[in-house]
């Protein structure tokens, strides 16, 4: 950082006028003590070359510039250093307390420069300070940039952290400036030019960010949060939360506005809803209630959070608009739902001056998934409350046609190594607990698919169940093509000949296919992994096939384009098969899956009857215990 064009006398004189003392805990404010000498008259030339003479280096231009306009200064921090000596007092730091030693120990065998850098500095370091609290302000020559500036390391020695670096003496002070002005932001009338235009730049950014320009509202922020300003965090806060819709950001007294609560709230209960609080449940609610956000408020929010039933349910063109996209998304038609959003954000209104973004889409267990950070993107492009601008350009649609994904990667990177699934055509989803579910078996509330089948008890863990039985917990939706399906991704069951193919009875009101994707068996195997298709149509199967290796068991009239022998060739390998007879299915029968809802979306969820049938009469099976689990 270049101090040429930077003029010192007036960057301290306005600290200067600005300058109120700090006060502690409890302690009378007093009267305001105006145009305090936070510094001295500057150093002349010859004062600054006989201490460069005597420390035997030329100062680095900043700070030598500091030195001609103050010839030192009252930094005051709360924690760290008070005051910086002049000319006829600063010396070579010398490590008096080995600390070159200690950061020796802690090197690797391949330090980076950054880490080499600071063991060297201990040594060669020009100490600055003359009051501190166990701290020192070191300049060190050995960390210097192109315009000669030398680094300024703070060590604080009693709190066991790195030194904080800053890349020149200017940009220290200039810190330091903004700390004195953050830790005074809440004195009521602590009011200058700074304070306003500060303010002033908040309120450009918030416009900006109405706007659809976040990129220019950020830096705006950003400053103005580095001086404590009051709002800027909040409208920080939401621009990165959306830049970041997995992130947790804190919203401050916000929820406890009712203009905002039902925006904020929410979103303030996703970490503790989700089991990422570490704290707990009381912790969450004293706080939500120091902030001033009534318990029983805040006990209810994140309740619905937990239990997924919370719905995002804001007013006007905006809120028919999520309504509507909530329905697309909760039967797996993500994409559509997002383009609902996208083309009804413009509409959105502000309930206050304090929020820019709708951030409470970010809460709704079946829309908020949606918001990616691409999306989240696209959202703060857009112009919105009444603002005009240019609109982005739209995001690409997630999920690829067809079922071809089911071969790559899932929401973990793996990819999915056994799925079954039943499509039914002519059938509303709500239909399918009843044709293929167990006895009394409904939909879920939204849930990630993956949860709920790990958290699903097993059957030694469920009273009635008979052991032998292979009951799925499948996600529920509808295809772009308008079949309902149950989806099973997480499925470690082995396919065999006890198995009873639901196609007929999810067929009562047309067709109905079923595909099971048999996991792989662990190395080395001791049989290749099958792949089955049956087809069904009005209760009575038309045809089936399971291939496993190079044997193949077929029954019915199978369709040409799907013949069995066709699609798994001899010289092929298993994906090459399961790849082949995935793209026939889409093809031929118009099948596919959303690969976004179903690996990182909410879904409702029911269970199925049992995928094998009970062990006829002279049919023995055994269970294994492992680990005190029937297996």
């Amino acid at each position: 950082m270049s101090s040429e064009g930077f003029n010192w006398h007036a960057f301290l004189g306005r600290w200067e006028e600005e300058w109120v003392p700090r006060t502690e805990a409890g302690q009378d404010d007093g009267d305001e003590q105006a145009h305090v000498r936070l510094g001295g008259p500057g150093a002349d030339e010859v004062a600054i070359a006989a201490a460069e003479r005597r420390l035997g280096r030329r100062l680095p231009p900043s700070y030598r510039a500091f030195l001609a306009a103050s010839d030192g200064w009252h930094v005051d921090q709360t924690a760290g250093i008070y005051r910086l000596g002049g000319v006829s007092d600063i010396d070579w730091f010398q490590d008096p307390y080995d600390m070159t030693s200690l950061y020796e120990e802690m090197l690797g065998p391949d330090p980076s420069r950054e880490e080499t850098l600071l063991t060297g500095m201990w040594k060669r370091a020009l100490r600055l300070e003359t009051e501190s609290d166990m701290s020192h302000a070191l300049l060190d020559p050995g960390d210097t940039d192109r315009d000669g500036e030398w680094a300024l390391y703070v060590y604080r020695g009693w709190d066991g952290e790195l030194p904080d670096r800053y890349p020149s003496f200017r940009a220290y002070m200039e810190a330091m400036y903004r700390g004195f002005h953050s830790g005074r932001a809440d004195r009521p009338g602590f009011v200058n030019a700074t304070t306003r235009a500060q303010d002033a730049n908040v309120e450009e950014a918030r416009r900006l960010a109405l706007r659809g320009r976040y990129e220019d509202a950020l830096p705006r922020l950003e400053e103005a949060l580095s001086f404590g300003r009051p709002r800027s965090a909040v409208l920080l806060h939401q621009i990165r939360h959306l830049l970041d819709p997995r992130g947790s950001f804190g919203y401050g007294g916000l929820a406890a506005d009712p203009r905002y609560l039902s925006e904020v709230l929410p979103v303030e209960a996703m970490s503790p809803a989700s089991g990422t609080w570490r704290l707990g449940d009381d912790h969450w609610l004293g706080m939500m209630a120091a902030r001033g956000v009534a318990r029983g408020t805040a006990e209810a929010v994140l309740r619905a959070m937990r239990e997924g039933t919370h719905r995002y349910a804001p007013p006007g063109p905006w809120g028919g608009a999520v309504a509507e996209a909530r329905q697309q998304a909760l039967w797996g038609a993500g994409d559509a739902a997002w383009r609902l959003l996208r083309d009804a954000f413009p509409a959105w209104e502000a309930p206050g001056p304090l929020l820019i973004a709708p951030i409470g889409l970010l809460a709704d267990p079946v829309l908020g998934p949606l918001v990616t950070p691409e999306r989240g993107r696209e959202l703060l492009g857009t112009p919105r409350a009444g603002q005009t601008g240019p609109a982005p350009e739209p995001v690409p649609d997630l999920d690829p046609p067809g079922l071809s994904w089911l071969t790559g990667l899932g929401a973990d990177r793996r990819p999915f190594d056994g799925y079954r699934c039943v499509w039914a055509d002519a059938t509303d989803p709500t239909r399918l607990p009843s044709l293929i579910g167990e006895d009394g078996a409904e939909l879920s509330a939204p849930v990630e698919p993956r949860t709920a089948s790990w958290r699903a008890p097993k059957p030694h863990e469920r009273e009635g169940v008979e052991l032998w039985e292979d009951r799925a917990v499948v996600a529920v939706g509808r295809t772009g093509e308008g079949w309902a399906f149950a989806f099973d991704g997480h499925s470690r069951h082995r396919l065999d000949e006890r198995f009873v193919s639901p196609a007929a009875a999810a067929s009562l009101s047309g067709r109905a296919v079923v595909v099971w994707r048999e996991p792989t068996p662990p190395s080395p195997p001791d049989r290749p992994a099958a792949f089955h298709l049956s087809v069904a149509e009005h209760g009575e199967e038309l045809y089936a096939f399971t291939v496993r290796g190079t044997q193949i068991q077929r029954s019915g009239a199978i369709p040409k384009d799907l013949e069995p022998a066709h699609l798994f060739r001899p010289a092929d390998t298993e994906l090459d098969g399961e790849l082949r007879v995935l793209e026939a299915l889409h093809t031929e029968l118009g099948l596919s899956l959303p690969r976004f809802a179903l690996t990182r979306g909410r879904l409702r969820t029911f269970t199925t009857r049992s995928w094998t049938r009970a062990p006829r009469a002279g049919e023995g099976y055994v269970y294994v215990s492992i680990g005190g689990h029937p297996a």
